[in-house]
């Protein structure tokens, strides 16, 4: 079975569905031996390299500006699609109703593979923060609730989301699908523990109070610092410990000083802001080490972080009623408080007193409310394979029709238009990249024969001449060497003759002859020293014609 999964928030940028993507995407290959694909808008910079799946990041625009740090992808982009289009998903499963479902929506149209939604959180809240006009949050709103109808399988995250979504006016079913937690059940050692959390003041026997999320106002922050004076003005000491960030951290801040629950520096007094921990093991550490985890936030349709919480054994602080709560039954495997800072300000002050009873309640809710990320994810696969088998039995419930449907049919057929005419382009291209790569290699191998022939034409040529040379050389050596031979012979002949003729005429005779003698050799001498030189020059032009007729081969 191979999966598409959607979401706006994907790494570098970090939040509670991020985490979710990073769990699915790890044990459905993993525990299932399903391969998956991420679809997400683009941050700048951002690599996704590393990831031992595929993640196609698509364009984005930035918004960070209002819409708390988070980017705004653009759907329409045909090459994303195609690309995912191209993975053959069985299942896409988007997690978030904007450009996410958009996607999942046009990739339905190419793929035909049924769509599964989560709903994580009450979106409705944040986009009435973005647009301040009420006519524009609201038609915004429906658009929302518009794109989750189209899906043929919805989920949320617990009945509460499952009810505010239903009262934004969604019409149809859900299913309930919990998300687990990646921290492994049980306390981290206290060495750890020590090393973590050193550097801040946490006296021992302080009882520590820890809350984890966005520092923002609807997480129920300010009822927790009024609870928490609540609790100083009746001489209780404790140790308020807040991870994370968010837009409304100054403002926290600045009435934790105003309330006189702030210290003389970072790390000091009775409410401490840690700033944000990505460290899980870190998270863990710190979860080990309170006593109480503080989360009266009604906006949250799950809560992650009280799972997280018990999965280190800590009990928590929740308002009745709310999906945080969803699970927990009061004073066994947790508590519960009304939505006033007056109610957990009681609670806080009675609980200060019994610690080991709080701890009795953080080891129910480690064994009771617990969930892994592998169990979850197990009862997601199964989900899948049911809504596979409605899909082949033809049962699958005809999603809402949408005002926008016609839209997304027309720009699924443009893509499929786009995407052929780009396939069309690309053979066209790589045709003739291959057709022009063949002319090269037959000219190379043209230029290499003809190399080749001029090679053997000057080496034959320069052996000949050199032949040529050679039998010049020994010829000119033969008739100089013949030349001298016989002129020797002749001179010893006549010398010869001219002894016998002094040895008969006497003195006088002998003196002629000897003057003749002389004129002879004299002029055999001249001759030979002619005959010399001209041979020299002959041969020197036998080597100067060589060296010219080898120059004119090359």
């Amino acid at each position: 079975m191979k999966v598409c999964l959607l979401n706006e928030s994907f790494p570098p940028v970090i939040d509670g569905v991020a985490n979710v993507l990073l769990n699915y995407a790890k044990y459905l290959p993993s525990d299932f031996n399903s391969p998956v694909i991420v679809g997400t808008p683009r941050y700048p910079d951002a690599d996704y390299s590393a990831y031992p799946y595929e993640v196609v990041a698509y364009p984005s625009f930035n918004t960070a500006a209002f819409a708390n740090g988070y980017r705004t992808g653009y759907p329409l982009q045909e090459k994303a699609v195609s690309k995912l289009a191209e993975f053959e998903p069985d299942i896409i499963h988007s997690h978030c109703p904007a450009s996410a479902n958009v996607i999942a929506r046009l990739l339905r149209e190419r793929t035909h593979a049924p769509i599964a939604f989560t709903y994580h959180t009450k979106y409705d809240i944040d986009l009435r923060r973005i647009f301040k006009i009420r006519q524009v949050a609201d038609e915004t709103i429906k658009a929302m609730v518009g794109n989750i109808e189209a899906c043929d399988d919805v989920w949320t995250v617990s009945r509460g989301a499952g009810e505010s979504l239903k009262a934004l006016g969604f019409k149809g079913d859900y299913h309930v699908m919990n998300n687990g937690v990646d921290f492994e059940r049980g306390r981290v050692d206290a060495e750890d523990v020590r090393k973590v959390t050193a550097g801040f003041d946490l006296p021992d026997g302080v009882p520590v109070f820890l809350f984890v999320g966005r520092i923002i106002t609807y997480k129920g922050i300010p009822m927790i610092l009024d609870a928490l004076k609540i609790l100083s003005d009746a001489g209780h000491d404790f140790r308020m410990v807040f991870i994370g960030k968010g837009p409304d951290m100054e403002r926290m801040q600045e009435r934790a000083a105003e309330l006189g629950l702030a210290g003389d520096g970072p790390g000091r007094g009775k409410c401490i802001f840690t700033g944000p921990i990505y460290d899980r093991d870190a998270l863990r550490a710190w979860n080990t080490r309170a006593d109480l985890f503080l989360f009266p936030s009604t906006f949250d349709t799950n809560g992650l972080v009280v799972r997280e919480a018990a999965a280190c054994g800590l009990a928590s602080v929740l308002v009745r009623g709310s999906c945080a709560a969803e699970g927990v039954t009061d004073n066994r495997n947790g508590f519960l408080i009304e939505e006033t800072a007056e109610s957990m300000g009681d609670l806080l002050i009675k609980l200060s007193g019994e610690m080991d009873h709080v701890h009795d309640v953080g080891t129910h809710a480690m064994d009771e409310i617990y969930m892994s990320w592998r169990d979850a994810v197990a009862e997601a696969y199964e989900r899948y394979a049911w809504l596979l088998e409605e899909k082949a039995r033809g049962r699958l419930r005809e999603p809402e029709t949408q005002a926008t449907d016609y839209l997304v049919k027309l720009a699924a057929r443009s893509m499929d238009e786009a995407a052929r005419a780009r396939r069309v382009r690309t053979e066209f291209f790589n045709d003739f990249k291959d057709t022009a790569i063949g002319m090269m290699d037959n000219i190379q191998e043209a230029g290499e024969e003809f190399s080749g022939l001029l090679e053997r034409v000057s080496t034959g040529t320069g052996e000949r001449m050199q032949q040529v040379m050679t039998g010049t050389g020994e010829k000119v050596q033969q008739a100089v060497t013949g030349t001298g031979e016989r002129v020797h012979r002749k001179v010893e002949e006549t010398s010869e003759k001219v002894q016998q003729a002094m040895a008969g005429t006497g003195e006088r005779v002998h003196r002629k002859v000897e003057e003749t003698g002389e004129k002879v050799q004299q002029a055999v001498a001249e001759t030979s020293e002619k005959m010399t030189t001209n041979l020299g020059f002959m041969s020197q032009e036998v080597l100067l014609g060589y060296e010219k007729m080898s120059h004119d081969s090359e």
